[in-house]
């Protein structure tokens, strides 16, 4: 990857993430979420979101992903303002679940250990 493209990675994950917290006036935006990393093609035309969700509520951490999704115009036309880039990538969020495996992994992993009595 070229360092271009990583510092507009870099620039990318920082304006969605401000956008999100701070302008974003969404209602079903509750929960608590981090963008983990953007990654953008050669020819800036699409760009992928990784972004975790923390919820207890499934139902919640839901309707926030696609909250983040519907807002995903509005992202764009505010990065399009604040960069001076000629084309802003359309961004598509993926949501990143390894939180979750792992804690599954780790969960299976207590269970079939053997458990030590001191």
């Amino acid at each position: 990857m070229s360092n271009r493209l990583e510092k507009l990675n870099s620039e990318f994950r920082k304006y969605i993430s401000e956008l999100l917290t701070k302008k974003v006036k969404h209602p079903d935006l509750t929960e608590m979420f981090t963008i983990l990393e953007v990654v953008c093609d050669k020819e800036l035309a699409t760009a992928k979101v990784y972004v975790s969700i923390f919820s207890t509520n499934e139902m919640r951490a839901a309707k926030t992903f696609v909250a983040m999704q519907e807002s995903e115009p509005f992202i764009r036309q505010q990065i399009s303002k604040q960069m001076h880039i000629r084309t802003v990538p359309q961004f598509k969020f993926v949501l990143d679940t390894t939180m979750e495996y792992s804690q599954r992994i780790n969960q299976i992993l207590y269970e079939i250990l053997p458990k030590d009595n001191d």
